[in-house]
């Protein structure tokens, strides 16, 4: 047997062994894809969604370009629908009764916000706890959004305010706003929460690089922290972020212990733990504070999930009621009618609590506007065990259960024309009454419900209602409508495509 024989001879058997070896992999591969179909379909049970899912990926080609009006396309298929995303069973609640028993149900089901949130924010960040131990943490922050401790924000947010008023009003030019308003509530938030204790180019480090957070919670987005990818870069923000609110920790721990007056947040949370080791008051706050010390790590995690939330949420906030208010200029004019009445005529007059609690108008304004574009339009769960959540249907474990807010703030058997601004829906009637849209609170769910209803309530509001009432008497300002303003951009929040842009003049008279 010459060469040439030998060699076809040898490969024979190989090319009869390897036909059989691809036949099984073909066959493995099938049974996965089908086994994959059949849980979907077992899971999905009875609910509209699609029929069957992509092998593998499912609906990831729709979540790489979320849109506002595919999420509506979503709810529109029933109280409960299904989808899967990369083998992730989401089941979606749009009626308000679904939302509000999931987000009171901590016990069947926990805030996930995304598949990537443990990575990004730290597995051991406290908006991940759950039952008793959740509860008393939550009380011993009770202590930092008291009238007392909002007071003291007060001048620190105005004069950040006028910094920013400044610097739009020197450039008329017409430009986006979005990312310089979010800049506005970066250094807001820095300055209230940690004082003087970072320094300046820490805090711009800080804010260059917590954009990284955001758009790395974006609800489908690749999970692995691999090099390069958005959860890697969000990963070595957060640790930039921490070590610095570790730092300001310590230095108001040190500071507070000599008997200092508080100037930002971590001072007010440490003069209440010193406090409370010293007074037998039986609230809740005081008894957590006086059973324990929070950690420099853990106060750091707070500031941390507090800053998600007022440079990205109210980000959105700010954004929409600034342009809510230049399309609607009679709205516009009535806030600034309040406005000079509240503060006497004097436009230079420091904004006090007690002023606040005097502008209606401007804080209907500031809850419609949240009512029509709620920063956050879901809120993602995962669910602990199976959860009867009606009669019909049993979400499984291991499910992501997503509460809707959208669906529930533009009901239009709660809020009559519910795509129209209207504040007026907000104000009390002649006797005092609330209204019909106050009375609806179960609808309102701007702020989230339940055990992890948003602790920061009453600062954001504050905020965006002195934000407000400032640029309301000290600018004037111009919607430039694009063809993409109306349209909105779904990331972690929501916003204009556009990005709102405006151009500012400063405002020389009153009317």
């Amino acid at each position: 047997m010459n060469s040439t024989q030998s060699y076809y001879t040898d490969a024979q058997p190989v090319e009869r062994t390897s036909q059989p070896l691809l036949t099984a992999i073909l066959a493995v591969a099938a049974s996965l894809l089908i086994l994959e179909q059949a849980i979907y379909k077992y899971k999905k049970g009875h609910l509209p969604g699609p029929s069957w899912s992509i092998p593998i990926i499912g609906r990831f080609a729709d979540s790489l370009n979320p849109s506002l009006e595919n999420y509506m396309s979503g709810w529109k298929l029933g109280d409960l629908s299904a989808v899967s995303v990369f083998n992730i069973f989401i089941v979606q609640a749009a009626k308000n009764e679904y939302s509000r028993k999931i987000f009171s149900s901590a016990s069947y089901a926990e805030p996930c916000l995304v598949a990537s949130a443990k990575k990004v924010l730290d597995p051991n960040n406290w908006v991940f706890l759950n039952g008793k131990v959740h509860s008393d943490y939550r009380k011993g922050l009770n202590v930092l959004f008291t009238r007392r401790a909002l007071s003291s924000y007060l001048p620190i947010q105005e004069s950040i305010y006028r910094k920013y008023f400044d610097k739009w009003t020197r450039d008329a030019t017409p430009k986006s706003y979005m990312m310089s308003m979010r800049d506005l509530n970066m250094e807001t938030s820095l300055k209230v929460f940690c004082g003087e204790y970072i320094p300046q180019h820490a805090q711009d480090d800080i804010s260059a690089k917590y954009w990284l957070i955001t758009v790395a919670l974006e609800l489908v987005n690749f999970p692995f922290a691999w090099p390069g990818t958005k959860v890697y870069k969000a990963i070595k923000a957060r640790k930039v972020a921490v070590k610095w609110f570790e730092h300001a920790s310590a230095q108001s721990k040190e500071r507070m212990s000599n008997d200092a007056e508080p100037e930002c947040l971590l001072d007010h949370w440490t003069k209440a733990m010193h406090e409370a080791k010293n007074n037998a008051h039986t609230d809740g706050s005081s008894k957590v504070l006086r059973a324990r010390e929070f950690s420099d790590n853990e106060m750091a995690m707070v500031v941390l999930s507090f800053l998600f939330a007022s440079q990205d949420a109210m980000t959105s906030g700010v954004v929409y009621i600034f342009q809510l208010l230049a399309d609607h200029p009679e709205v516009l004019g009535r806030v600034r009618e309040e406005q000079y009445r509240v503060r006497g005529g004097d436009v230079d007059s420091p904004t006090t609590l007690d002023m606040i609690d005097q502008m209606t108008y401007t804080r209907a304004c500031i809850k419609e506007s949240l009512r029509i574009k709620p920063p956050v339009i879901m809120v993602p769960y995962l669910t602990k065990k199976p959860f009867p959540i009606n009669a019909d249907y049993t979400v499984p474990k291991g499910t992501m259960l997503i509460p809707s807010i959208y669906p529930s703030l533009h009901d239009p058997a709660v809020y009559g024309d519910p795509e129209s601004f209207r504040p007026e829906r907000w104000l009390p009637d002649a006797n005092g009454n609330p209204s019909d849209a106050e009375k609806a609170a179960a609808n309102y769910l701007v702020f989230g419900h339940g055990p992890h209803h948003c602790l920061g309530k009453e600062y954001a509001v504050l905020h965006m209602t002195a934000l407000i009432g400032s640029a309301s008497v000290l600018m004037d300002w111009e919607h430039i409508v694009t063809p993409q303003s109306h349209n909105v951009e779904v990331i972690a929040t929501i916003f204009p495509k556009d990005g709102f842009v405006a151009k500012f003049n400063k405002r020389e008279s009153i009317a």
